[in-house]
């Protein structure tokens, strides 16, 4: 008797195995034979809770998710969703993504160069023209935001920026009109000097639009601004004359106490790689 029952027991193991392979199997029990056939069980992997949204261009899941996966900060942190390159009034650069939610994505960058080539070489203060050379260091934090869940994004975050700006004053008419004042610019001579803003941290915001191209590749633009603070400058003259200092103290108050100089515009195209 108990020969039978180890035999079953037997029978029963090979059964449950042979299963899987969907042959039949036989069965002893209390002398009995019985034949079972087996049936193959299906199995289908189940859909991601997440998914990528090719018409929004919006990762919903990725190994850099936070939000939906299982995934830890480090692996977020050093599996970014997306890298990009960009060209605009921060200068050339670019930065990486790490999604956060199918809304939200965290955004690492850094844009700089030569930026008054960008923009024509040149801005007006009143009523002088200044030709600008420019050298920018903005690396920066912030967040995209796509509140519709498509291509239209809100932006901010803070720039830590390190810009060198040079100017030359251009005279009309041979005279520097410096509110509204004129000095002999055969008497001042050459007006030069520099700009610096004093905010070691710059707060932005932007508004812009992120389609995408393909699953993968996506173009984006951007319009904000960036709040620099106000600005240090120092302007002299080639001549030392009293017409040429006081002519350059007078250009470098009134560089200082333009308001709009507080604020940088953002104006950036660019390209997006997502993985």
């Amino acid at each position: 008797m108990k020969l039978i029952k180890l035999t079953a027991i037997s029978a029963a193991v090979l059964a449950s195995t042979a299963a899987l392979a969907a042959d039949p199997v036989i069965v002893v029990d209390n002398n009995d034979a019985v034949v079972y056939e087996a049936q193959p069980v299906a199995y289908q992997a189940a859909e991601p809770s997440y998914a990528y949204n090719s018409d929004a261009g919006i990762v919903r899941n990725t190994t850099g998710a936070v939000v939906g996966t299982t995934k830890t900060l480090f692996n977020t942190v050093t599996n970014p969703a997306s890298v990009s390159a960009e060209v605009g009034s921060l200068g050339y650069g670019a930065n990486v993504g790490f999604s956060i939610n199918e809304k939200v994505e965290l955004q690492a960058g850094w844009a700089g160069g030569d930026v008054a080539d960008l923009f024509g070489g040149d801005f007006d203060v009143e009523d002088i023209e200044y030709d600008v050379d420019s050298d920018f260091s903005n690396p920066y934090l912030g967040v995209q935001v796509r509140p519709m869940a498509n291509w239209f994004t809100m932006g901010a975050g803070v720039i830590v920026p390190d810009n060198e700006i040079n100017i030359n004053a251009n005279s009309k008419d041979g005279n520097y009109r410096i509110n509204d004042v004129d000095y002999d610019a055969d008497a001042v001579g050459t007006l030069k000097g520099s700009v610096k803003h004093r905010n070691e941290l710059a707060p932005y915001l932007t508004v812009g639009f992120r389609p995408n191209i393909t699953n993968n590749f996506g173009v984006f633009g951007e319009l904000g601004a960036a709040y620099l603070g106000d600005v240090n400058s120092k302007v002299t003259a080639s001549n030392t004359n009293a017409i040429a200092t006081e002519a350059a103290a007078a250009a470098n108050a009134e560089l200082q106490n333009e308001d709009y100089l507080e604020w940088l515009p953002i104006v950036k195209l660019g390209a997006t790689y997502r993985f």
